[in-house]
């Protein structure tokens, strides 16, 4: 950043008088701080990195004290920099202000292929962290299995199921696979039916692989009780909530069987919690039924959360879990996001691919299209509902989708609550600022949901605009207010 950047992080430190996902301070007053390792683990395992601010007091109210010596400093964070493993390379700005120096250091994000970043002192699994809202957290076992997963392109879901074996299994559905594969696939229509379970991964030499125990299995929970879904309805706007008499869930249901026997119980399930009304259709005149949600993008949700969830023994414990509020309906699949994807990319890019084998069996049985169109699907659903966007969120090692009923539209009238909210963040972007920065700002920590609500709208309407218009996804990007003013925009 240059000095003039690093100057409006400090006033606006003086404003919010907070840390963030991507802001760590320090005060560095009598000193450089001993133990960076924590936070130099965190920044550089998430997307974006961070800054660590050094001459901020925090617990003197966030005071601008400024640094001991901004030459020494320098050079004790890039020892500790030197004790990281990978190495991590900051970028620092030195800057006065109101008379004291300030140093900052911008860490970097590693590509996910070297995560985790971690203190060689103390090892990969007591090293390694992860930022949460304002604070370092130590990685779970699971996390740091995650990025090791995805480098070494481990196959949870071709890992051999124990105690399944053929007999465990539907041949009926079993062969209508082989069928279509032969169909379907030249190379294989010649070939034994033990060759293509081989080339497959349908069998491997010790045993049926999980997959195949999931897709044709006459009862996969009798070997994975917890490889199921739990469906719930909820009394309220949280769990906990209970009813008007006491009851804590109005609908509690176990769903299990095989992949698309779940998918149908679980679409049975919803549809029976949920409202319908009869509409009038526009187009044909004619009366339609009209549920609260809309049921294609119900199935591309629980079907998402069944090919692609994390099926590693690390969650084999974890079922999918269905919510649905009274103002909501969550879907939660454990494994966050995998591979090098973001949220803002999802339906827009070619993502990587947990469990290929399974995605492409479901293809072949015409359950899913592997096309990538699920997230498409769901939003173009949602908008011909008149409901507001779908906000997908990945929350430390669990992918969430979740389903509003009704739109939070943020500027309307011209003197509404949401108009001033607009306003506000109108004035607080005079200055060019981060997508982290607004969710700061707005209180808000899903930063997808602040780009939808928040920032598209804005950007459609021309009050805000990027300070990289050619890099969209840039990680440096940034948003200002336009010259045009915001009574124009609201006329």
């Amino acid at each position: 950043m240059t000095e003039e950047e690093l100057q409006e992080k400090i006033k606006y430190v003086q404003q919010v008088k907070s840390e963030s996902q991507n802001l760590e301070l320090k005060a560095a007053k009598e000193g450089c701080p001993k133990r960076l390792y924590d936070t130099l683990s965190s920044f550089s395992n998430q997307d974006g990195g961070g800054i660590i601010l050094f001459g901020i007091d925090e617990e003197n109210n966030f005071a601008p004290v400024g640094v001991y010596d901004a030459q020494d400093i320098q050079k004790k964070i890039n020892a500790q920099c030197l004790q990281m493993e990978p190495v991590v390379r900051p970028v620092m700005t030195v800057t006065e202000f109101e008379g004291k120096n300030f140093v900052a250091a911008e860490i970097p994000a590693l590509d996910i292929a070297e995560r985790p970043c971690y203190y060689r002192g103390t090892g990969r699994i007591k090293g390694s962290f992860v930022r949460v809202g304002d604070s370092d957290e130590h990685m779970t076992e699971y996390e740091i299995y995650s990025y090791e997963a995805f480098r070494r392109k481990y196959q949870d879901e071709v890992r051999t199921a124990d105690r399944v074996t053929m007999a465990s299994l539907d041949t009926n559905k079993l062969n209508e696979c082989l069928h279509r594969l032969r169909l379907d696939k030249p190379n294989l229509s010649q070939l034994s039916d033990a060759q293509i379970e081989s080339l497959m991964s349908i069998t491997r030499e010790d045993g049926i692989t999980l997959w195949a125990a999931l897709l044709f299995g006459l009862y996969p929970q009798a070997c994975f009780p917890q490889l199921s879904i739990i469906a719930t309805v909820v009394p309220g706007l949280q769990v906990g909530d209970s009813g008007t008499s006491e009851e804590r869930f109005l609908d509690n249901e176990r769903i299990e069987g095989d992949l698309p026997q779940m998918l149908e119980r679980a679409m049975q399930f919803v549809r029976r919690n949920i409202k319908s009304k009869t509409i009038v259709n526009e187009a044909t005149g004619k009366r339609e039924d009209r549920t609260e949600y809309p049921m294609k993008a119900v199935r591309e949700a629980i079907l998402n959360a069944l090919v692609h969830r994390d099926y590693s023994i690390h969650t084999e414990g974890m079922p999918i879990q269905i919510q649905l509020f009274d103002d909501r309906l969550e879907i939660r699949s454990p494994g966050g996001l995998y591979g090098r994807i973001a949220i803002d990319q999802l339906g827009k890019v070619q993502p990587d691919t947990r469990n290929p084998m399974l995605a492409t069996a479901m293809e072949t049985l015409h359950i899913t299209e592997n096309r990538y169109s699920g997230i498409p699907t769901i939003r173009n659903e949602m908008a011909r509902f008149g409901l507001p966007p779908a906000e997908l969120e990945d929350m430390r090692g669990t992918f969430i989708v979740r389903l509003r009923k009704q739109s939070q539209p943020i500027v309307s009238a011209p003197h509404s609550n949401n108009d001033r909210k607009a306003a506000d963040l109108l004035d607080f972007c005079r200055q060019p600022r981060s997508r982290a920065e607004i969710s700061d700002f707005l209180g808000i920590k899903t930063i997808g949901y602040v780009m939808q609500q928040y920032i598209k709208p804005l950007l459609d309407s021309n009050q805000l605009q990027m300070t990289l218009p050619d890099q969209p996804r840039s990680h440096k990007q940034k948003y200002v207010k336009t010259s045009k003013t915001a009574e124009e925009c609201f006329t």
